[in-house]
């Protein structure tokens, strides 16, 4: 019988309503032991409804709530209890007290979510999806742990795994009766799935650069030469002065940030040194971070005031050229966008700019947001296309090893074939209490 643990699972300070959790073995009987529902004998208590009565704590006693949730239908998959107390730092930590001296431990960092991964509640890309919900400050953040939650992005995973299973079963039938299969399986069937499964890995790989964005955000590097306005256009897009606007060339010596939301995506926005021949140390320094900052942006806007672009640095970013006090010079050559931060005069050309960086995701598909699904998918790939280029050479017991390697790199999203590093890092994400 697993011990039961316990946690505030509401934000720590004063709230309309705390929250306590208590999931194990036998959170029911510990939790009667200091609930007397009102009108109610603790006998009768049945899942899945909330019963009012009174918290007794050691030195106190608060009126609120409990509800059971008998397994396996629970977050956790386990018993599970919450006691609804008044909120405040003083009533959640006291009620806990009492909850861990009738016998309750107090749960680790995101060890009710470990619980449910354990019973089979969630898959591990399933777990991470909800700590990005969690931590999540826009809509396209929510939009994508919420993917990664409801299981699409698993769900995709599987599917590819289904097709290994198939391919990996055509070929223990080839090495278990050869003489059944005169056309060679691995040269029709197998390579078959095969190449159907490399597709479906190729075409989750190609979403990893916008799903990237989604869930953290479009790197946006605003760069130019000393005095083309780029702190301007950093405040006229931020809405308010955050960067020193001096007519002094240099004034910016390191990098000035900001963050604007559109269309539900959020935009990191970095003002960088002007970018210039200098022998001053300091502003030499900022130059350096600069180029630094533009070659790992998402976006690059290349400010120009008619004084001639800046030199920039080796970029995959997507640059837009953009001319900056247009109220006091016309441009004369092309330009993505003509702008004045000093009058806001085509600021809505730049803003819709930045809002076609972001890119576009297959609707209701799945898409790649983490990294380590990233990184598993490529070595799923890599197996396939080694499988793909030795099959028909070598015999199937020897090529099958790359199908089962492809098949268990896709099993580290699940967590299937997760280690126990891959998942200890996964939780360590998420807070005490959930």
């Amino acid at each position: 019988m697993q011990e039961n643990i316990t946690a505030i699972s509401t934000p720590q300070g004063i709230g309309g309503v705390a929250i306590i959790r208590i999931s194990g073995g036998s959170p029911l009987p510990l939790a009667l032991k200091m609930f007397a529902p009102s009108g109610k004998k603790a006998e009768s208590i049945i899942p899945n409804r909330m019963y009012p009565g009174k918290i007794l704590c050691e030195n106190f006693t608060d009126y609120g709530y409990m509800v059971y949730f008998a397994a396996p239908n629970s977050f956790t998959g386990e018993d599970v209890v919450e006691f609804h107390c008044h909120g405040g730092t003083g009533i959640a930590r006291g009620v806990l007290e009492s909850v861990i001296k009738n016998g309750a431990r107090l749960a680790e960092a995101g060890e009710f979510t470990r619980r449910a991964f354990i019973n089979g509640k969630l898959t591990l890309s399933s777990a991470e999806g909800l700590a990005d919900m969690i931590s999540a400050e826009n809509l396209s953040a929510i939009r994508a742990g919420n993917m990664l939650y409801f299981e699409k992005f698993s769900g995709e995973v599987r599917a590819i795994q289904d097709i290994l299973k198939g391919a990996l079963a055509a070929v223990a039938a080839e090495i278990d009766y050869p003489e059944e299969d005169e056309d060679g399986v691995l040269s029709v069937d197998v390579r078959g799935m095969a190449g159907k499964a490399l597709e479906a890995v190729n075409t989750l790989l190609s979403t990893y650069s916008v799903g990237k964005k989604m869930r953290d955000g479009v790197n946006v590097a605003i760069c130019g030469k000393p005095n083309a306005g780029k702190s301007s256009i950093l405040n006229s897009l931020l809405g308010y002065d955050k960067a020193i606007v001096s007519s002094r060339a240099g004034t910016t010596r390191d990098a000035v940030e900001g963050e604007i939301i559109l269309g539900g995506v959020k935009y990191n926005l970095i003002d960088t040194a002007g970018i210039r021949k200098s022998r001053d140390e300091l502003e030499g320094m900022g130059i350096s971070r600069a180029k630094s900052i533009i070659s790992s942006a998402d976006v690059v806007l290349s400010v120009d005031d008619g004084s001639g672009e800046a030199e920039l640095p080796e970029t995959c970013a997507e640059v837009f050229k953009i001319f900056n006090k247009c109220d006091i010079a016309r441009p004369s050559g092309e330009y993505d966008a003509v702008v004045s931060a000093a009058t806001g005069e085509g600021m809505d050309k730049l803003f819709s700019l930045l809002s076609s960086a972001a890119g576009s995701l297959p609707q209701g598909g799945a898409y790649v947001t983490e990294k380590r699904h990233y990184l598993a998918l490529e070595r799923a790939r890599a197996s396939l296309e080694n499988f793909l280029s030795a099959a028909g050479q070598f015999p199937a017991d020897v090529v099958s090893a790359d199908l089962t390697e492809a098949w268990s790199a896709l099993g580290e999203i699940t967590g299937e074939t997760a280690s126990e590093e891959i998942i200890n890092e996964v939780f360590s994400k998420f807070c005490v209490g959930k």
